[in-house]
């Protein structure tokens, strides 16, 4: 061990001592080299740099290299593609364009090409799939998702059955991917494929929330029905910007169907519906099955289209409703679109009292703020039914007030949504609570009927004229429910509502007065142009008059009778026409004039109008018929034919305003109770 241990010191005691001068130059040779070395290390980064621009070059190279491939990926040409393959093998899974797409994402992206995405996954290794991915993470079943190119979804589904599992950087799985791309089928599959007992799930917690919030926002009601009825967490939710599913629903007034929106042939067809044309996810009718891929359990019919028949027991009347329905979509396209609409506003109702029976389910003051941004959007965008819905699980939370004091019946009348105004129809007399409250500027429920409506409300209505007296029957609707003294209450501006109303629809009387000048001027050439003619037609009367005894020579004749009748009433209506318009032209035109006095007179013009250009018709093919007509019977066809022309257009042109004038005068309006059963418990 002694001679181990001295060994290396005889060997250096074996070497002669260089001497203090040579140490000296053996050390400057190493200051010397020094600096070298550090140079080096300080030009490593420049080598590096070169290094990456070579490669950027490459990179680029590349790209313009795998041009052929792209171009067949897209095509869906998968000849090209295989000699390109066989010419580089390596191609099969290299990042082919910028955002460093492969060959797959392309081709499955581009929603055809199935027999180029089936011949290109026997090239791709199974553990290989979920490993392309493009520059934010997205795998292949993303695109498919994206594109809604469910073929090639299953496709790569049985390839690798943790593809819908698989998530981008951003956490988005595929599922969600084919929601922000409103891609229903693609949901209704990848709801069947997708595991829930994965870390992280889909369909849990910030995840199953977006998701949820997407179906809602993309408007398919009963998926969102189904996702929350398998997970009712998600209902109580919010999401990373603070939305939860109701508030989603509660913006969008389209899933509710209008009667008041549609047409005379809409409204016969609505009234046409069947009462019962199934839900896909009614619980009551559907089998729910067990899921194989391991998600969650699915409905048997959930990919499959909306059946015709899904109730499983109909009465005789129902099924004969249900046949001359189908009878119906086939013979017009239209009907098809008032089912569909009528569809989704059941399923958009269903969601709603899901949601807030499962909302309601909260501590009391976790539910008040649930409910307090819904019950308010809701009555903003005249969601009636949202509102109805919420106070019905929630009374409490008609208390609800935004930012500026206003609750959800002040903001009714704000923006004039006489369906959330008249849910006071459906309540008790504890509704004048809410009535009386007034906003952070003083104003009550009075002076906000005053203030003038958004253009979007007025334009709803034709003619200022018409839009000056609506917003005189909602000031007058209003009136009936404030106390005595709310209606002479100053608000911060120092305006009682009467002088809110008069200096806020200051420029609408203007307008409204243009407009009745405007039409009663017109109407008013065409009424004296008529009684001219009915006048001159009287004193020279078809034929002549007999020399003898001075009596017109087809007196006897029937068609003459005819003339003599038309052409008097042609005078008659023409004449209380123009006077009726000349009495518009000098009326006083102030506020309350609108309401009723003018209209009136303008609907009787017009009426009155209408009757004369028929009479003048009339008058005028019976003296075709009694000049030309001798023993020609079949002259009658063509003329009755060319004298409803010109009171066709009147009808087409006129009469829809009209009609418009007489329902907002004396029909009972916009207000009055709702055809609803169900009485409020407020």
């Amino acid at each position: 061990m002694a001679s181990l241990s001295s060994q290396p010191e005889d060997t250096n005691a074996g070497k002669k001592d260089p001497g203090p001068l040579m140490r000296l130059i053996l050390q400057a040779a190493k200051d010397k080299s020094a600096p070298s070395s550090a140079s080096m290390e300080s030009k490593e980064p420049e080598s590096s740099q070169s290094s990456k621009a070579v490669e950027t070059k490459e990179s680029k190279k590349d790209l313009n290299w795998y041009l052929p491939l792209y171009k067949a990926a897209l095509q869906g040409d998968w000849e090209s593609a295989r000699k390109f393959f066989d010419q580089d093998p390596d191609a099969v899974t290299a990042k082919i364009t910028k955002v460093s797409e492969t060959a797959l994402h392309v081709a499955v992206g581009t929603g055809r090409a199935i027999h180029f995405v089936k011949e290109l996954l026997e090239l791709i290794p199974t553990e290989a799939l979920a490993t392309l991915r493009d520059q934010v993470g997205q795998t292949a079943l993303h695109y498919a998702a994206i594109s809604g190119n469910v073929k090639a979804a299953q496709i790569l589904v049985s390839k690798n059955q943790d593809l819908p599992n698989v998530h981008s950087d951003t956490l988005v799985f595929p599922i969600h991917s084919a929601a922000l791309y409103a891609n229903k089928d693609m949901i209704s599959y990848l709801l069947t494929v997708t595991k829930d007992d994965k870390d992280p799930s889909p369909f849990a917690d910030k995840s199953g929330v977006d998701l949820l919030n997407l179906v809602t926002l993309a408007e398919f009601y009963d998926l969102a029905l189904y996702l929350v009825q398998l997970y009712p967490c998600l209902a109580t939710l919010k999401s990373a910007a603070g939305k939860t599913a109701l508030n989603m629903i509660a913006g969008k007034p389209s899933p509710f169907l209008r009667r008041s929106s549609l047409n005379v042939w809409q409204r016969f067809l609505y009234s046409c519906l069947p009462s019962k044309f199934g839900n896909i996810y009614s619980q009551d009718n559907e089998r729910v099955t067990e899921n194989p891929a391991g998600g969650p359990q699915i409905c048997s019919k959930l990919c499959c289209p909306i059946p015709f028949f899904t109730k499983l027991k109909f009465s005789g009347c129902q099924k004969c409703r249900l046949v001359i329905w189908k009878v119906i979509e086939c013979l017009v396209p239209q009907a098809r679109c008032i089912r569909n609409a009528s569809l989704m506003h059941q399923q958009a109702l269903q969601l709603v009292k899901y949601l807030c029976k499962e909302i309601a389910k909260l501590d009391y003051s976790t539910a008040v703020s649930m409910f307090d941004t819904p019950i308010l959007l809701g009555a903003s965008m005249g969601n009636s039914e949202i509102v109805e819905e919420i106070l019905d699980s929630f009374p409490p939370a008609i208390w609800s007030r935004n930012r500026m004091g206003h609750n959800i019946f002040l903001l009714a009348v704000t923006n004039r949504r006489e369906n959330v105004f008249n849910l006071l129809y459906q309540m008790s007399e504890h509704k004048q609570l809410a009535l009386q409250l007034q906003d952070v500027k003083g104003n009550n429920i009075l002076h906000l009927a005053g203030k003038l409506a958004t253009q979007d409300q007025l334009n709803r209505v034709s003619g200022a004229a018409l839009q000056m007296q609506r917003e005189l029957q909602w000031y007058k609707e209003v009136e009936k429910y404030v106390l005595p003294e709310s209606r002479d209450s100053r608000n911060s501006d120092r305006r009682t509502p009467a002088l809110e109303f008069s200096t806020e629809h200051r420029d609408l009387i203007k307008d409204g007065e243009k407009w009745m000048k405007d039409t009663a001027n017109s109407c008013t050439v065409a009424a004296a142009l008529i009684a001219t003619i009915a006048f001159a037609a009287s004193i020279t009367v078809p034929g002549g008059n007999n020399g003898d005894n001075g009596f017109p020579i087809f007196s006897a004749n029937t068609a003459f009778i005819v003339f003599a009748v038309s052409d008097a009433l042609s005078l008659f209506s023409s004449t209380a026409s123009l006077l009726m318009f000349l009495s518009i032209l000098t009326a006083r035109y102030a506020e309350v004039d609108f309401l009723y006095s003018l209209p009136k007179r303008l609907i009787i013009g017009l009426v009155t109008l209408f009757l004369s250009i028929t009479s003048m018709m009339i008058a005028f093919s019976a003296t075709l018929y009694l000049v030309f007509g001798k023993k020609k019977a079949w002259t009658l066809i063509p003329v009755a034919a060319l004298a409803c022309l010109p009171v066709t257009l009147f009808v087409t042109l006129q009469f829809p305003l009209l009609m418009d004038m007489i329902r907002s005068t004396y029909y009972p309006g916009i207000f009055g109770k709702q055809q609803t059963s169900k009485r409020l418990l407020f």
